[in-house]
C-alpha cells in the first residue's frame, strides 16, 4: 500500500510525550486546520525533530497519513520564536495565545485567519516596545471576531470614546495592522476590562496559562 505524503505550513500548539522517546503534537495549519501528529523519536537528543516539535515552532511539516494518525517525517522551521526562552512572562502570554487557538480551532476547518492572528501576536510579544497587556486584549477580542462570536460593544457599559474607537479598529482591521498602535493608560484599563468580559462570557473555558499569568502579575 502506497503511503500518502502531505506538506503543511503551521505552528505547533501543543506537545505531549508518548512512550519513552516519541511526541504527539498539535499543529495549527494553513491547509487542514488543526491536526494531531506523532513525531517518532522526537525526544531523543540527536533527533532532527527535537526543536521542530516544540510549542511555537512555525514552518513547513512533511507528514504521512497512517492508519489512525498523521506522522511527521521532517520539518523546515522558519521561526522558533527563541526570544520567548529569555522572557518568562512573555512566554506565558504566548502559551495563553496557543491555548486560545487550540480551544477555537478544528480539523478540516479553514483556520487561516486564526493562524495569521496567532503568528502576528507571537511576533508582537517578542518586541519589548509593545505592551503585553495591550497585545493580550487585542488578541482576545480579535480571536472572538475571527471565530464569528463578537457580540458588539456592550450597551450597558460606559466607555471612553477612544476605547470604543479602539475596539472598532480591532474588529475591522486586518491582522497585519493590529499591533501598530499604542493607547493611553485609561483606554488600556478599559480594554483589559472589556476583553475579560468577552472572554468570560463567550469562551467560558479554563485556560491554565492564564491562571499562571494572573498569579505572576
Amino acid at each position: 500500500m502506497t503511503q500518502e505524503f502531505l506538506a503543511v505550513t503551521g505552528m505547533i500548539l501543543k506537545t505531549v510525550p508518548v512512550g519513552e522517546y516519541d511526541r504527539r503534537v498539535v499543529i495549527l495549519t494553513t491547509e487542514m486546520g488543526k491536526i494531531s501528529a506523532f513525531a517518532k523519536s522526537a525526544r531523543k537528543p540527536n533527533s532532527h525533530l527535537v526543536a521542530a516539535t516544540n510549542p511555537f515552532s512555525f514552518g513547513k511539516f512533511r507528514l504521512y497519513a497512517g492508519r489512525n494518525s498523521y506522522n511527521i517525517i521532517e520539518a523546515e522551521i522558519s521561526n522558533y520564536f527563541e526570544e520567548l526562552r529569555e522572557d518568562f512572562v512573555s512566554a506565558y502570554y504566548g502559551m495563553y495565545f496557543l491555548e486560545i487557538s487550540d480551544y477555537y480551532t478544528r480539523e478540516n476547518n479553514d483556520e487561516k485567519e486564526q493562524l495569521r492572528l496567532l503568528y502576528q501576536s507571537i511576533r508582537a510579544i517578542c518586541l519589548p516596545k509593545l505592551n503585553n497587556k495591550l497585545i493580550r486584549s487585542i488578541f482576545e477580542i480579535k480571536s472572538i471576531v475571527v471565530n464569528g462570536e463578537f457580540p458588539g460593544i456592550p450597551e450597558n457599559r460606559v466607555l471612553l470614546e477612544s476605547t470604543i474607537y479602539t475596539i472598532r479598529y480591532i474588529v475591522d482591521s486586518g491582522v497585519e495592522k493590529l499591533y501598530t498602535f499604542d493607547v493611553s493608560s485609561e483606554v488600556l484599563h478599559e480594554l483589559i476590562s472589556i476583553s475579560e468580559y468577552y472572554r468570560k462570557t463567550i469562551m467560558d473555558h479554563k485556560f491554565m496559562s492564564l491562571e499562571i499569568l494572573d498569579n505572576m502579575e
